[in-house]
C-alpha cells in the first residue's frame, strides 16, 4: 500500500515561501523608498516601487492558492485512501467468512444445528456484501445523475416504515428500538431519493447506538410549507469540530484499520447531496441532554400541508400531534 502523504511538508514549505516573498516585498518597498528620497528622477523609482510590488503581491497570492490546492488534495487523497481501505475490509470480512463456513461444510460432517447456524452466518453475510453494493451503487447514481426537486408527494409514515424494518434487521435489533411519530405527514420528491437518505441517517443511528439504539424519528410542519424530519440517538455523538466535516465524501473519523464500525464514508455526503437538490437542508446537533446525535432534515412540505399549522400558529394554538407509529 502506498504511503499517506502528511499535510505537514506542504504546509510548512507554504509558509516559509509566504514569509520568503513576505521579506522580499519588505526590502524591495524599503530600498526603493530610499533610492527615491536620494534621488533625483524619483518618478522611476516609484513607478518601479509599484511594478515591483505588484508582482510579487501575484507571486504571494499564487503561492497562498497553490498552497490551499495541494492541502485540500492531499486531504482529498487520504479520504480516498480512508475509503479502498473501508471497502476492502467490507469485501474481505464477509468473504473471508463464506469461504471458511463453506470450506467446513465440505470437509466435515456437521449436525443439522449446525448446518442451520452456519445457513443463518452465511445468509449475515451475503446481506452485508448487499448492502455494500447497493450503497456503492446509490453513490454511483447520484453522483452522476443530479436529484431535482420534485411534484411526487410522499408519506412519511409509508416511506420510513420499511426503512425501519430492514435496518432493524439488518443490525438484529428489536423493530421496537426505531421509534416513528409522523403521523400523516408528506413531503415533495422523489421516492428513491428520500429512501437514500433516511436509510443511511436510520442506519447511521442504530448502527453507531449499538448493542441497545434508542432511535427517535419525528416530523413537525414549518412555516413556508416545509416539513422538518429529525433523528436522534442516544450513542456517543459527533464532536463539535467535526459536524461540518462529516458531509464531506470519503469523510470517516478516526482510522480505518482500527475501526469497528463498517461504513464507507459516503452515506452523509449522499444525505447532504440529495437534500440539497430537493430544495432543503440538513444539519447535526448534539441530542437531548448534550446525549446522542441529532440529525434534522428540512424538505419542502406536500400540497397543502402546513396549512392548518401556519393558520394555527397565527391563532396563537399549539398544532395537532402526531400519532405515534
Amino acid at each position: 500500500m502506498e504511503p499517506r502523504r502528511s499535510l505537514g511538508w506542504p504546509i510548512l514549505l507554504g509558509i516559509l515561501l509566504i514569509g520568503s516573498i513576505i521579506a522580499l516585498v519588505v526590502g524591495w518597498v524599503l530600498v526603493s523608498i530610499a533610492a527615491a528620497l536620494s534621488s533625483e528622477n524619483a518618478a522611476f523609482y516609484w513607478a518601479m516601487l509599484g511594478v515591483g510590488v505588484t508582482l510579487l503581491v501575484a507571486v504571494l497570492v499564487g503561492v497562498i492558492i497553490y498552497l490551499f490546492l495541494t492541502v485540500k488534495a492531499i486531504a482529498l487523497s487520504q479520504r480516498q485512501s480512508n475509503f479502498i481501505d473501508s471497502v476492502t475490509h467490507e469485501l474481505k470480512s464477509p468473504i473471508a467468512s463464506l469461504k471458511l463456513y463453506l470450506q467446513t461444510l465440505t470437509r466435515r460432517q456437521v449436525s443439522p444445528h449446525q448446518q442451520e447456524e452456519f445457513h443463518r452466518f452465511m445468509l449475515e453475510d451475503v446481506q452485508r456484501l448487499d448492502t455494500l453494493i447497493d450503497h456503492l451503487l446509490d453513490a454511483a447514481k447520484t453522483l452522476h445523475r443530479r436529484p431535482a426537486a420534485s411534484r411526487d408527494e410522499v408519506q412519511l409514515a409509508a416511506l420510513l416504515e420499511p426503512i425501519a424494518s430492514a435496518v432493524a434487521t439488518r443490525h438484529g435489533v428489536p423493530r421496537e428500538c426505531i421509534r416513528l411519530d409522523v403521523g400523516g405527514t408528506g413531503v415533495r420528491g422523489r421516492q428513491a431519493d428520500l429512501e437514500i437518505v433516511f436509510r443511511n441517517l436510520i442506519d447511521n443511528a442504530v448502527k453507531y447506538s449499538l448493542p441497545t439504539p434508542q432511535v427517535e424519528v419525528t416530523a413537525k410542519v414549518l412555516p413556508k410549507s416545509l416539513v422538518e424530519v429529525t433523528i436522534s440517538d442516544r450513542g456517543p455523538g459527533v464532536p463539535a469540530a467535526f459536524r461540518k466535516r462529516i458531509f464531506g465524501r470519503f469523510v470517516r473519523l478516526g482510522s480505518e484499520l482500527e475501526r469497528s464500525t463498517p461504513g464507507t464514508g459516503l452515506g452523509l455526503f449522499l444525505v447532504r447531496s440529495i437534500v440539497r437538490h430537493l430544495r432543503g437542508s440538513v444539519v447535526v446537533q448534539a441530542g437531548a441532554d448534550g446525549v446522542g446525535t441529532r440529525f434534522a432534515v428540512t424538505l419542502p412540505a406536500a400540497t397543502g400541508a402546513g396549512v392548518v399549522d401556519e393558520a394555527a400558529e397565527a391563532e396563537g394554538l399549539e398544532p395537532p400531534r402526531p400519532a405515534v407509529v
